[in-house]
């Protein structure tokens, strides 16, 4: 009977603190200076591409480009709403695949954490090391600790400047407020259907099993503007539907 109490009280728990997430974000300082400063922007923005403020929402990001692509759900279809820049670089193309490689991921993830008392202004978590990366890791320990922040600085992450992550942090906090579950996050070495791409990814013969893997997702929301329902198998190597 107790055990039951506290189940359902966790519960409970769990679902009010999502039904108040935005208020819950807005207890700190850092997000309510972000949301005074950039929420008339956001709102314009979005009005610009008929699209109604909150959406939901969906960020890919190119490597090579040093691009984050932000995403809005609207008629059915996913359509760009704005791109940012990437200020900083870590690694080369190729996925992360041990921890200490300096490497910023590739594949299909989600943003799992919102910080707004970050060491680095504000920041998004990705859920990085996702089944794949855990599956085809080089060494014991896969790593983790991969964010989308602020502060223009790093060793693995993608760091936009702290002006940009006050925009796109307080977009995705009002995405999770209308009740988007997850907010997916596509990270890819470049452009994959480019030329220069492909010529770009000549030079890591080693990655173009995995890289021919992930470009049937990269070519799927190419096509259809749709996000591709992603699995991994026991391999470690990933399934779209």
């Amino acid at each position: 009977m107790i055990r039951s109490l506290i189940i359902l009280l966790f519960l409970a728990t769990a679902l009010f603190a999502k039904e108040d997430f935005k208020k819950e974000q807005q207890r700190y300082k850092r997000v309510r200076e972000a949301r005074l400063e950039k929420e008339d922007g956001i709102k314009k923005l979005f009005k610009a591409k008929n699209i109604n403020y909150p959406a939901k929402v969906f960020v890919r990001v190119l490597k090579t480009e040093a691009k984050l692509e932000l995403y809005a759900f609207k008629n059915e279809k996913y359509e760009l709403v704005k791109k940012y820049n990437v200020c900083e670089k870590s690694g080369v193309i190729g996925p992360k695949r041990f921890e200490g490689d300096l490497q910023v991921p590739e594949g299909f993830y989600h943003i799992n954490h919102f910080n707004p008392y970050s060491s680095y202004h504000l920041s998004l978590g990705v859920s990085y090391p996702n089944k794949s990366d855990k599956k085809l890791k080089t060494k014991k320990r896969a790593g983790g600790a991969i964010y989308i922040h602020g502060d223009c600085v790093t060793i693995g992450c993608m760091p936009l400047t702290d002006d940009i992550i006050k925009e796109v942090y307080v977009i995705l906090v009002d995405s999770i407020d209308k009740k988007q579950k997850r907010i997916p996050v596509h990270i890819f070495p470049c452009k994959m259907d480019k030329e220069y791409c492909k010529k770009k990814m000549k030079k890591y013969p080693e990655n173009k099993k995995f890289w021919d893997n992930i470009k049937l997702g990269y070519d799927y929301f190419e096509k259809n503007k749709k996000l591709p329902k992603v699995r991994v198998d026991k391999k470690g190597k990933y399934l779209f539907k």
